[in-house]
């Protein structure tokens, strides 16, 4: 029976689970979608979407979205890696003085990787066993290396001569592939594969959402921490080769600002600042948003000190509009 003050009235909507929008998951592809569209009205004439100047986007950005992808991880759980860029000139100098020595193009790749499993393990006892806050870490370890990279060779390049290095990682084309678009693919797909579909990218995920919790359901959350620096100083090894393969040089001025830059790709692309939540996919967008402003500002006549401008005002953004923390 129907007390007298419901008569009539109609049944209270229940809530469904479905589809629900938040714009700052979608911000990356919708800012992506409004600078392409506002290009192609300013400098389409130009040559903007021409596909040779699409391939120089993608070899200017190929550094920093595999510098983005090890760094979502290291977001992910909960951290920051400021040393990055100064370990990218570290890897490739030590990988050019290795060749240098004639120790062939193996010798220079393995120098590298070692160089940057070194770093990345230093950035990561020093954050999980001595407990020295990451941010402290590794900007002390990025004054470190810079001063050693200038030290190593006077700040002077060291050219590499080895044709099979300079192909392989930089400068070489499959085709009319870049080499430098096929790096960028494989450390796409394994790292959106890693992050989402096995165990350690769901504790990294927990590592950063929720560090005791994670522990409580069994999480090595040190451990976590530490292999997400290892593969941030692999990653910074590989790109600093790549550097290099492509200018068929190393130079101690590498990976300068890229961490900054990376930083802000990952931010962009939809991974919280405050760890727990990340996506590969939003990464390379973000890092090609970068990488194609920077060139229609290129086109567009901008001087060096206006893009610096525009770069500072897209970390501001992706800080702002990034994820926040849940409660």
């Amino acid at each position: 029976m129907q007390s007298k003050g419901t008569k009539g009235a109609e049944p209270m909507a229940v809530s469904r689970p479905g589809f629900r929008f938040h714009w700052r998951d979608y911000f990356v592809y919708i800012a992506f979608a409004i600078v392409l569209i506002y290009f192609a009205f300013t400098i389409a004439s130009d040559g903007f979407f021409l596909s040779s100047n699409l391939f120089n986007i993608v070899r200017a950005t190929t550094m920093i979205s595999i510098m983005a992808v090890a760094m979502t991880f290291v977001i992910s759980a909960g951290e920051l890696d400021l040393s990055i860029g100064s370990t990218t000139a570290f890897s490739a100098l030590v990988s050019a003085m290795v060749m240098e020595h004639g120790y062939g193009m193996a010798g220079g790749v393995i120098a590298a990787l070692l160089c940057g499993l070194l770093i990345g393990a230093a950035n990561g006892i020093l954050v999980t066993k001595v407990g020295i806050p990451s941010f402290l870490v590794t900007l002390g370890m990025m004054q470190l290396l810079r001063g050693v990279d200038m030290w190593l060779t006077n700040t002077e390049p060291v050219v590499i001569k080895n044709s099979n290095f300079n192909f392989l990682l930089g400068s070489g084309n499959f085709g009319s592939i870049p080499v430098l678009l096929v790096w960028s693919i494989v450390f796409l797909v394994i790292g959106h594969y890693v992050l989402k579909h096995t165990p350690f990218g769901r504790e990294v995920l927990a590592t950063g959402g929720n560090r005791l919790a994670a522990e409580y359901s069994g999480v090595n959350t040190k451990r976590i921490k530490f292999y997400a620096f290892l593969m941030s100083g692999v990653a910074a090894a590989i790109a600093g080769m790549l550097y290099a393969g492509m200018m068929q040089s190393a130079r101690y001025s590498f990976g300068q600002g890229d961490e900054l830059t990376a930083i802000a790709a990952v931010i962009l692309g939809g991974t919280s600042l405050f760890g727990g939540a990340g996506t590969i996919i939003g990464t390379l967008i973000g890092s090609l948003l970068i990488g194609t402003i920077n060139n229609g500002l290129i086109i567009m006549g901008l001087s060096v000190s206006q893009q610096m401008i525009v770069s500072g005002a897209i970390i501001i953004l992706a800080v702002a509009f990034g994820k926040k923390p849940t409660s």
